[in-house]
């Protein structure tokens, strides 16, 4: 009799993923879901004994779900699969009572050595059985899968450097004119002043420009967490507006390059402006940008005071080989 396989992500390329990596000889049958809500409506239906759960979905996320199997005694064995590789993530999907944990993109040998290890790969003799359901994969939601994945690529590196936990979001990704830029912008902050970091990238057939945009209210507390004398100092805030680019730029463009198999070359930062609202800094700067894919992410670190905004926004003409990249991830 199959097992029933549920695989929860909210999007459609790490469920395509995830079923195409299952044990061909192992005799499941295959539930999908967008958000956790969905995955606990199919767990209580019979539809999730053995469970993939991705942590940053909309609804109801990764730890929502641990949280109310947990709370409610649902029979399911939860294996929870994300792009957020933080070790205090591991920590507490863990304590949630989370089998284990895998790494996003997955691969087949550490989901078959997963299986093996906790008994639960049952194989049905003479053929193979695991035939998974169709997925349709739009580019966009490619696109959003991959920046979410280098979204914990930096999230890490950041967590280690400073012994903390960092809040990540479902990464926003849109191609779009700057001036939506500004109005996504703008929805989000509307009051706050910004700090910001530019620096451009560069690779075969894309380029771009990373922006960091640094909450100004949070300067002090990051500056105390990087152990850096006068935190209210000019020099101190650019300092920290420069290191924090280093390590969130940096890990996310090779999360990328990693993913798409192409490597980018960085210029050097430049403080684009200081204590000004995020309208006043991509008006000035609009003429650098047009029609633009945007990679939005916003940092949090959990109890401090302090966010900023990573965006990349690659250039018009590298759409083409983005898509072309991106398709071999449907394949």
């Amino acid at each position: 009799m199959p097992i029933p396989v549920l695989i929860c992500d909210d999007s459609a390329l790490a469920r395509k993923q995830m079923a195409r990596t299952l044990p061909k000889e192992w005799d499941v049958e295959i539930t999908f879901a967008n958000n956790g809500a969905e995955g606990i409506e199919a767990i209580r239906a019979g539809k999730g004994e053995v469970v993939f759960l991705d942590l940053n979905m909309p609804v109801m996320d990764g730890y929502e779900v641990l949280q109310t199997i947990q709370q409610d005694d649902l029979p399911a064995l939860v294996i929870v699969v994300s792009g957020d590789i933080q070790i205090k993530a591991h920590e507490r999907v863990k304590a949630l009572g989370a089998l284990d944990f895998i790494q996003k993109p997955v691969s087949a040998d550490a989901i078959s050595n997963i299986l093996q290890e906790y008994g639960i790969l049952t194989i049905a003799l003479g053929e193979e059985t695991n035939e998974s359901p169709m997925i349709e994969v739009d580019l966009r939601d490619a696109c959003q899968e991959v920046a979410n994945v280098a979204m914990g690529r930096a999230a890490d590196l950041l967590a280690k450097l400073l012994d903390v936990f960092v809040l990540l979001p479902i990464p926003n990704v849109n191609v779009l004119e700057v001036s939506e830029l500004t109005m996504t912008l703008k929805a989000t902050e509307e009051r706050s002043t910004v700090s910001a970091l530019c620096q451009g990238f560069i690779g075969a057939g894309v380029a771009g420009e990373a922006l960091l945009l640094f909450h100004d209210s949070s300067f002090k507390d990051m500056a105390k967490l990087m152990g850096l004398a006068n935190p209210e100092d000019r020099n101190t805030e650019i300092e920290v507006m420069i290191d924090t680019g280093n390590v969130l730029i940096g890990a996310f463009l090779n999360g990328i390059s990693e993913q798409l198999h192409m490597k980018f070359s960085q210029s050097h930062p430049v403080v684009l402006g200081r204590h000004c609202t995020v309208n006043d800094l991509i008006h000035d700067n609009s003429e650098k940008w047009s029609r633009t894919l945007a990679m939005e992410i916003n940092y949090r670190i959990e109890d401090h005071d302090i966010q900023c905004d990573l965006l990349l926004l690659f250039t018009e003409d590298s759409l083409p080989t983005l898509n072309f990249k991106l398709g071999y991830l449907f394949e």
